[in-house]
């Protein structure tokens, strides 16, 4: 895999598929960006397991925080590292001692290593290195246009309301 480039087709793929997501080094800080990543998952229906032994037991954007992956009770289907790119490892390292594996190693922006990609793809997970899951959802799903960022997505198709206000979703439908 080139993990200089993803296809949009990839990440929505990754996306789309997800239905639990554990952040590992989630902050209770509301101005991390740790914290923005959790609280925005959970408004799009994705089950957050914000991962940060310190706050173990308290709730971090209204999710319950756990010490380790190993101390979630259900399969996780996508790893979110917000640690720095040589603890990405071990934190790969972590993932893949789960059972069932998750799908996907998400590594955030900066965040990359080779070495833990390369493990990963050999146990047979997706990697993405390098992005933000929110930012590349409300890319795909045009939010993020509404600040003004060039999107790099056009499409004709009308983006889907979801309930609340000003809430679309990355499903085609």
């Amino acid at each position: 895999m080139n993990h200089d480039h993803y296809s949009d087709k990839y990440i929505r793929s990754i996306l789309e598929s997800v239905k639990t997501i554990a952040i590992v080094g989630a902050s209770a800080n509301t101005s991390r960006p740790s914290f923005f990543v959790t609280q925005y998952m959970i408004s799009k229906n994705y089950e957050v397991f914000p991962i940060n032994p310190g706050q173990a037991g308290n709730k971090i954007a209204g999710a319950e925080c756990y010490a380790s992956l190993k101390n979630i009770s259900q399969p996780i289907h996508m790893v979110d590292v917000f640690r720095n790119s040589d603890a990405a490892f071990g934190v790969v390292e972590e993932a893949l001692e789960l059972e069932p594996l998750p799908k996907v190693i998400w590594m955030q922006l900066q965040v990359r290593n080779d070495e833990a990609a390369k493990l990963a793809e050999d146990r047979g997970v997706q990697v993405v290195m390098n992005r933000c899951p929110k930012i590349e959802y409300a890319r795909l799903c045009g939010e993020i246009g509404w600040a003004g960022v060039a999107t790099g997505v056009i499409s004709s198709k009308k983006t889907k309301l979801q309930d609340g206000y000003q809430r679309y979703d990355i499903a085609k439908k």
